[in-house]
């Protein structure tokens, strides 16, 4: 195997390979949490980078079949290293750039889209160097316009769109969504811990539902110093092995 790539246990068997361009952080297995598809659902993850969302949720349920899509071969390249070594035929990994999906993945059937994008808009802060890392942080690819448009077309009526982003973009992502016809039906604002601001958002829209939005408690990553409760679930699998 190639020395750059890391083979990374996510417990119950199951690996993932990263590297340096493509891991993985806290908002991804958030994100990956919080989605929590339907047995026999068809997923889309949009901009999958090494796959973390699809391979947990690959994990943990029975899924008719999750499509990752990324605009980097070197991502891709990672994701069906991983898909092969775990034995899971029904992940299928697509090498493009999600403003092109039409004719490769069919439009109008899927249960769920999921999407960490990128947080910052193209010209808000120093951009990295590296093109492939600059497109993971910054809107250079995509949009968020872009994104959800494109969720919207691959949604069934009915299906969920969730999606992670900084607070400040909140206003931006709800608005992007209904203007899209996809109706914001969930909100979970995440807390480092008690008395912090939020950094992170966890929404969940549903393509031509009626409004009706329930804000869910808190998430807390610690609580007295250590991880809380809910993060021990979440992480409940792979904590012994330090993920």
């Amino acid at each position: 195997m190639d020395e750059s790539i890391k083979r990374q246990p996510l417990g119950k068997g199951v690996f993932i390979n990263t590297s340096h361009r493509h891991s993985f952080g806290t908002d991804a297995v958030l994100l990956a949490d919080f989605a929590d598809p339907k047995p026999d659902s068809s997923v889309v993850d949009l901009g999958t980078g090494c796959g973390i969302i699809a391979f947990l949720m690959l994990r943990d349920k029975k899924l008719s079949s999750v499509f990752g899509v990324d605009i980097s071969a070197e991502a891709i390249n990672l994701c069906n290293l991983s898909a092969a070594e775990n034995g899971f035929q029904n992940f299928f990994a697509i090498n493009e750039n999600l403003n092109n999906l039409k004719g490769k993945i069919e439009f109008g059937k899927h249960n769920l889209v999921c999407s960490n994008p990128p947080y910052k808009a193209p010209n808000a802060g120093i951009k990295n160097p590296d093109g492939t890392l600059a497109a993971a942080r910054h809107e250079t690819e995509c949009t968020l316009e872009d994104i959800i448009k494109v969720s919207a077309k691959l949604l069934q009526t009915g299906g969920k769109l969730c999606m992670c982003h900084r607070p400040e973009r909140l206003a931006e992502l709800m608005e992007t969504m209904r203007r899209n016809k996809i109706e914001p039906k969930r909100l979970r604002l995440v807390i480092q811990r008690l008395g912090e601001k939020p950094w992170l958002v966890l929404v969940e829209g549903r393509r031509c539902a009626n409004t009706g939005l329930i804000i869910e408690p808190p998430l807390y990553i610690e609580e007295n110093g250590d991880l809380s409760a809910e993060m021990l679930r979440i992480y409940g699998p792979y904590k012994e092995e330090h993920i």
